[in-house]
């Protein structure tokens, strides 16, 4: 058996019951119904943290990965430039031209390749994970510190 009551609401509260229950395609007395049950449970208060806990979780991990991503990739581009600072040689200034436009050439293939692995998802974090995974009993030469 259902009571009826009236009560009294600002006019936009009503607007945005009246939208969102157009769009819902249900009655409105349902969607008042839901928010008062909601309101008035016990157990409300505890669903609202667990769900901001498995959120805050979400995220958490998210931003744990995005961390050893940034450093992989920072870690990657340090070892790379002390490696070629290392063993390249100073350009005599007769062959600055001709390396200059070598160099474009090379910057607009590298360029490209980006691009493509961009749009197929590939990821240097991921492939050096696998790279480690896979060879993990063998020793690397040539790179260490």
């Amino acid at each position: 058996m259902r009571v009826k009551r009236t009560y009294r609401l600002p006019p936009d509260l009503v607007d945005q019951i009246e939208d969102y229950a157009a769009r819902k395609r249900v009655p409105q007395t349902h969607i008042i119904e839901a928010a008062l049950l909601s309101f008035l449970s016990p157990d409300g208060p505890e669903r609202l943290e667990a769900a901001l806990a498995r959120r805050l979780d979400r995220l958490s991990r998210q931003l744990e990965r995005a961390e050893q991503n940034i450093t992989i990739s920072n870690e990657a581009i340090a070892l790379f430039v002390r490696f070629w600072l290392t063993t390249t040689p100073p350009l005599p200034d007769t062959g600055q031209a001709a390396a200059k436009a070598s160099g474009n050439e090379r910057y607009k293939a590298f360029i490209e390749a980006l691009g493509r692995r961009v749009e197929k998802g590939s990821s240097l974090a991921r492939e050096i994970t696998q790279d480690v995974d896979s060879q993990a009993s063998r020793p690397v030469t040539g790179f260490e510190d």
